[in-house]
């Protein structure tokens, strides 16, 4: 496949060698001196840019015909506009928090474990995530991913980084240099705590996944997740 990487930060690079191993061509890379470009003869683009440049990427690629997968967070007040955007163009989006096989499923074992402790009024729930100091938004968006799905499934309405209310639980974001990405949910009671964890090592498991998504996206019309890919949930 022919593959645009808009946003070749860190996780651009990774994208771009993984893709490459995996016999792809990396024919345009939009950082942020890039002022315009064009998308001929794009087969899918991947989307890893910033939070302002996200919409605008998206945008592009729906209407001109090319499958996007978006991986950037911090702009999801936007993203049904971008859903309506694909069905009117009849286009192909995939978005996704995470990109990581293990942190998918790691999502489904957080709705189960949810759902069970929504039946607990005994226990309270609180999450913790460590991203590397160059991540522009916090809470990630795994970890709102990871929090509405909480709420979903607990009497919770809400949750908030500090003074939660008490229908609200507190989502800790910490950011410390080298940390690819770490994320905990906690249900504790006065006799026993219940915590599910899961630590990256690396990006490589999340560039993987993003370009066995563009992989997946490339032939096929509609809004998909991870979850589509994996056939999971």
């Amino acid at each position: 496949m022919n593959i645009a990487l808009l946003g070749y930060g860190k996780m651009g690079k990774v994208i771009e060698g993984i893709a490459i191993e995996r016999g792809h061509n990396i024919v345009l890379k939009v950082d942020a001196d890039t002022k315009s470009y064009s998308l001929e003869n794009i087969d899918v683009a991947i989307d890893f840019s910033v939070p302002s440049a996200a919409v605008q990427n998206i945008s592009n690629c729906l209407n001109n015909n090319v499958p996007i997968v978006s991986g950037t967070t911090g702009w999801l007040d936007h993203y049904n506009d971008m859903v309506a955007l694909c069905m009117e163009r009849n286009g192909s989006f995939l978005y996704a928090s995470n990109f990581s096989i293990g942190v998918n499923i790691f999502f489904e074992i957080n709705k189960k474990l949810s759902g069970l402790m929504g039946t607990q009024p005994s226990y309270s729930v609180a999450m913790e995530e460590i991203h590397h100091t160059q991540k522009l938004d916090a809470p990630s968006g795994t970890a709102i991913s990871l929090a509405n799905d909480i709420i979903k499934n607990t009497s919770y309405t809400g949750w908030k980084l500090e003074n939660p209310l008490a229908s609200e639980f507190q989502i800790v974001a910490k950011r410390i240099p080298d940390v690819p990405g770490t994320h905990e949910v906690i249900y504790n009671s006065e006799v026993d705590s219940i915590s599910i964890k899961h630590t990256a090592h690396s990006r490589q498991g999340f560039a993987l996944g993003a370009v066995i998504a563009a992989e997946w996206l490339k032939d096929k019309k509609g809004v998909f997740s991870m979850k589509d890919v994996l056939n999971i949930g």
